[in-house]
């Protein structure tokens, strides 16, 4: 995500860009959850929430967010927009927006209780890892709980982040985060 996070800086040049690192080790670094196996079991997902909470909930009081969760956005790929999603369709965590590349909405019930977050579901059509149809299935799940989703499934992209998303993304959270194109 910091690569991400740098392509994006002059654009959003107010902007606090952290990307954390997901609690739990794995071979090739960390991980939110083990992937072995069905990795959409409701238990693996419940059982990371506190984990999550608590390491979102440190970065938001540390960065001064603490009663500005309007201004904090959750942009996550494939596991961290799972995590994000989930945290947002729980109704744990009402925030400023919410951006998925590559992710899919766990089998839980959806709250209304964070429907003023805008969320923005990129996917790559081509992608072997997560089908784009999970993200159809989140705008769908979402949409009927009264949130507010945008979906846009990218022809030829696998389990990545094109250029194209990542600009897409950005102007989602310059129309989210920045009201009037003026930055607070």
């Amino acid at each position: 995500m910091l690569p991400l996070a740098s392509s994006w800086r002059s654009s959003l040049p107010d902007a606090n860009f952290v990307a954390p690192a997901a609690p739990f080790p794995h071979p090739r670094g960390h991980q939110w959850f083990n992937i072995d196996g069905y990795q959409l079991q409701p238990e693996r997902i419940e059982a990371v929430r506190a984990a999550f909470d608590t390491v979102v909930g440190e970065i938001v009081d540390r960065e001064g967010f603490r009663n500005a969760h309007h201004r904090v956005a959750f942009i996550g790929v494939s596991q961290g927009a799972i995590v994000a999603l989930d945290a947002v369709a729980t109704g744990r965590w009402s925030i400023g927006a919410l951006v998925s590349f590559s992710g899919l909405l766990p089998p839980v019930p959806v709250s209304s209780k964070s429907k003023q977050t805008p969320i923005l579901l990129l996917h790559g059509q081509a992608d072997q890892t997560i089908p784009a149809f999970a993200s159809t299935m989140a705008a769908a799940r979402l949409g009927a709980a009264g949130l507010s989703v945008e979906l846009e499934v990218e022809e030829g992209v696998g389990h990545t982040i094109s250029t194209r998303a990542a600009a897409k993304a950005l102007s989602f959270l310059h129309k989210s985060l920045v009201p009037s194109g003026i930055e607070e």
